[in-house]
């Protein structure tokens, strides 16, 4: 025989009740430890003293973006 429980006016099995705190406890940890979307990152801000060293510096950037990937294969 399973334990009855009564809960709200209605008698409940005692195997229901742990299925329900084991489905509530995994839905929590999955939703929780879950994390969100993954944001692409940024880089940091480019402080140059003139237009053309900013403009220097992402070029540089870019080129060593490309021949890294060149290298990776």
């Amino acid at each position: 025989m399973v334990a009855m429980y009564t809960i709200f006016g209605r008698q409940v099995g005692s195997h229901h009740l742990a299925m329900g705190v084991l489905a509530t406890l995994f839905t929590g940890s999955y939703i929780g430890f879950g994390g969100g979307s993954k944001k692409a990152t940024q880089a940091p801000p480019i402080n140059a003293s003139s237009p053309d060293e900013a403009d220097f510096i992402q070029n540089f950037l870019k080129q060593a973006d490309a021949s890294e990937k060149a290298a990776k294969h």
